[in-house]
């Protein structure tokens, strides 16, 4: 195995883009995936689905970008995992899912009456989900071989 800079190669498996060149994949990744996620809320509200379908169908479809994207570009190295791998990302986003809003409910509950009380609380819900989903994709899910 050979190191040059931020990246390793090897004959194990594609080449793996240094930590900040992830992490900075990953915010860009998320963002698209957030804007396909209300995009695709917004045109299946304006079609006259019910809310909380809606919700759920572009909530899959933004996740679903993000598991492809970020496999793609972002965790390059990574084992191609196939059914596991996609298990374990589904597994990771549906608690992640849940921390982000008990995460919001609680900062609402916790944070005085500010003017900004409500984007705070969103702020910190996005900030963990964010934070615990690139650890636990980096780490687990789209785990690097080992030399």
């Amino acid at each position: 195995m050979v190191v040059t800079g931020s990246r390793t190669t090897g004959t194990v498996g594609a080449s793996s883009p240094g930590l900040l060149t992830q992490v900075l994949r990953f915010v860009l990744i998320g963002g698209f995936c957030a804007l396909v996620d209300s995009g695709i809320y917004w045109l299946l509200l304006q079609a006259g689905l019910w809310v909380h379908l809606a919700k759920a169908l572009s909530f899959i479809a933004g996740t679903t970008t993000a598991f492809f994207l970020n496999r793609r570009f972002t965790f390059t190295g990574a084992q191609k995992g196939g059914a596991g791998q996609l298990g374990g990302f589904v597994l990771l986003y549906t608690v992640t899912f849940f921390v982000n809003v008990g995460t919001n409910a609680l900062a609402l509950h916790l944070l005085p009456d500010l003017r900004w009380r409500v984007a705070l609380a969103w702020v910190l819900a996005q900030g963990t989900a964010t934070t615990i989903n690139f650890i636990m994709l980096k780490w687990v899910v789209f785990r690097e071989a080992r030399p």
